[in-house]
């Protein structure tokens, strides 16, 4: 799907083609549709392509009809039936003519842009929009992390009745922030790197805007960081938890097996094959209910001890 916007008087509108000053927003093209575009700004089909290859690593080519840059953004998959988070390409092609945006999927950080709720936006200043989608993208994996740290917080609040989605959860959380981590470094390189182009054109008064994003992309890079160990101290805090459990079980189990080996012992002693002068109560006419009652005695205070030493 191929879409055209062009900014008019500070307010976005979406064209029927494309003309000078243009932004063309390409989302999932098809191969017909990325052929047009290749053809029409006379580029290699295989950028526009690149950006649709989820496994496309971040980069900047920059060549005598056009810059291609490969970024990566976040966005929403579905992994053990819940909706986590992961990163895919947003490629930018900027030309003299218009910016073509590609990406595999509808995604957030455009969305500002349609929706015009970006200050300063104008398609006709390419590198200040460039600038600008990087610092929208910033701004939604900050956002990201935010709610990934909530997650986090609501698995860790029913940490006692902690089960398997819940674990399942907190890995795929880890997950999501090792590809945050990966991606965000990534992108850091590439804003280094439009910092020393010079065949880029720009505005003066963008600079200010490219240090924003510099700053951005660093605390969410620190955000990462920070939100990972605690997510790690969380693993360790399920961990010792589940252990902690295991352990008190364990010890439940081991002191009922020591009440009921009173009662085996007793009935086993009694239950052996010989003579019965040998067996006390053996001929009482109230022997079973005595040993009945010994073993009751016994097994009472074994309890005692086993709670007096917190074994129960």
């Amino acid at each position: 799907m191929i879409k055209y916007y062009r900014t008019e008087n500070g307010k976005i509108h979406e064209k029927q083609e494309f003309e000078t000053g243009t932004w063309i927003m390409a989302v999932a093209p098809t191969y017909e549709e990325s052929v047009y575009l290749a053809n029409t700004f006379n580029m290699d089909i295989v950028d526009i392509r690149a950006a649709m290859d989820d496994e496309e690593s971040s980069r900047v080519d920059v060549s005598n009809d056009y810059t291609f840059i490969v970024v990566d953004i976040p966005a929403v998959e579905t992994r053990h039936e819940q909706d986590n988070y992961t990163t895919i390409p947003l490629g930018m092609i900027i030309t003299e003519e218009v910016i073509i945006t590609v990406c595999a999927e509808d995604t957030p950080v455009l969305e500002y842009f349609v929706k015009n709720n970006v200050k300063d936006f104008s398609t006709k200043k390419q590198m200040r929009f460039v600038y600008q989608i990087l610092h929208k993208t910033c701004m939604v994996y900050q956002n990201n992390l935010r709610v990934i740290d909530k997650k986090r917080t609501e698995i860790e609040e029913r940490i006692s009745d902690i089960e398997d989605s819940d674990l399942i959860a907190l890995h795929e959380l880890e997950s999501t922030l090792v590809y945050f981590a990966t991606s965000l470094r990534a992108n850091g390189a590439i804003i280094e790197r439009l910092t020393r182009y010079g065949k880029i054109r720009q505005y003066q008064e963008d600079k200010d805007l490219l240090e924003d994003v510099i700053v951005e992309n660093k605390q969410a890079i620190e955000m990462t960081g920070i939100y990972r160990d605690i997510l790690n101290g969380t693993r360790e805090l399920l961990s010792t938890f589940i252990d902690s459990r295991l352990n008190t079980v364990m010890k439940y189990l081991a002191s009922i097996t020591i009440v009921m080996s009173v009662p085996n012992i007793i009935s086993g002693l009694y239950g052996m094959n010989v003579a019965q002068q040998w067996v006390p109560l053996a001929k009482s006419a109230n022997g079973f209910g005595i040993i009945t009652g010994i073993i009751v005695v016994i097994c009472a205070i074994i309890i005692l001890v086993l709670k007096k030493k917190k074994m129960l």
